[in-house]
């Protein structure tokens, strides 16, 4: 028997405001949402709708279910430098990165977010299907003094699109984390986003979750979105998902994320895989990571097969682009864009061509 979903704090507010739910990494998430009342004088309900809501405006994620903990103690950005090929000991205050967990033959084990917040203190937000995976693997790898404190009573918010600076009221700097209020809550916030729209990621405790929902919503520029958006905003981004597009299996540099590695650990190639993923870089992959455009209406989904290319790991129709866009792993030699693909859809045949990504610009604060 499958074990129970579970939910995140906002559980019973998403119900209220209409969410359709379905299962995702285990928990109850919103999909999609059926807007009534004030809302739907903001935003007509649906996946479409929310997507262009976002880019036109501001969208409310609840993204709880993902993996939240404090890494503490001297020496913390040292013990997680021997497991990801990322810069954390060069990692400012204030600031946080984008890397890697990865294993030793080079693939990936999770991609995370590593902000510091001063103090020799690390928060880590993990993806959800994989946290029960890389708590343990960070904590194996710790010296005596350094601490891994699990966060399962925070919640964590996305507020994304180009009005959520102004709501939010913050002036960090792309990728600059802090220790504030928002909305009167005691918080941590970032500025970054997983749209390739402004935005910022807000950590605080589950206790408070529904009303910093609450009070986010009732700016009117603002509406909740799920994860029917979050996943075309984030593939219009030209932006991975865990499971999908990276995985034990894919290496940074067949995935295109060759600018994780940080540039003095070039030097040293001392974490996990090192030698594989250098030899590749040096070498060239076997295969790559490609922006994918179907040259016809119909869009190509994750495990549609290029015949005699590879597979597609992601796909479906930009609302942004109005058109079907896609993003897969390809033999080398047919990685260069322009080149011409066939992908197997529903049994038929149809052309398609490497495009470079991100589909749509990202608009990120610079």
């Amino acid at each position: 028997m499958d074990a129970p979903l579970l939910t995140t704090p906002l559980d019973a507010w998403h119900r209220r405001l209409g969410a359709r739910m379905v299962p995702f990494a285990g928990y109850a998430m919103p999909v999609r949402y059926d807007f009534a009342g004030v809302l739907a004088d903001r935003c007509r309900s649906g996946v479409l709708a929310e997507h262009l809501h976002c880019r036109e405006k501001a969208a409310l994620f609840d993204v709880s279910h993902m993996g939240q903990a404090m890494l503490e103690g001297p020496g913390a950005a040292e013990a997680l430098e021997r497991l990801v090929p990322g810069d954390i000991m060069g990692l400012k205050p204030g600031r946080q990165r984008y890397t890697l967990l990865t294993n030793e033959a080079g693939g990936i084990i999770d991609d995370l977010m590593v902000a510091n917040f001063g103090g020799d203190r690390l928060l880590l937000v993990v993806n959800a299907s994989r946290k029960d995976i890389d708590f343990p693997h960070i904590q194996a790898g710790l010296p005596s003094g350094v601490t891994l404190t699990v966060l399962p009573d925070r919640a964590l918010l996305a507020l994304q699109g180009p009005a959520a600076a102004s709501i939010v009221g913050s002036a960090l700097p792309f990728m600059g984390v802090a220790e504030t209020e928002v909305e009167g809550i005691g918080c941590f916030i970032s500025r970054s986003g997983y749209t390739g729209e402004d935005g910022f990621e807000i950590s605080f405790p589950a206790a408070h979750a529904e009303a910093l929902a609450d009070r986010l919503l009732a700016h009117a520029a603002v509406v909740p979105a799920g994860l029917g958006a979050r996943d075309s905003l984030r593939l219009e981004a030209g932006l991975c998902l865990y499971g999908n597009d990276i995985d034990e299996t894919t290496t940074p540099i067949e995935a295109g994320l060759t600018w994780v590695i940080g540039k003095r650990r070039k030097m040293s190639w001392d974490f996990p895989g090192g030698a594989i993923i250098r030899d590749q870089l040096d070498n060239g992959a076997p295969r790559l990571r490609v922006g994918i455009r179907p040259d016809t209406r119909t869009p190509a989904r994750g495990g549609t097969e290029i015949v005699d290319a590879g597979i597609v790991t992601s796909g479906g129709f930009s609302p942004t682009l109005n058109a079907p866009i896609a993003m897969g792993y390809v033999r080398r030699a047919l990685a260069e864009d322009g080149t011409v693909l066939t992908l197997m859809v529903r049994g038929k045949a149809l052309p398609a061509t490497v495009v470079p990504m991100p589909f749509v610009p990202h608009k990120y604060a610079r």
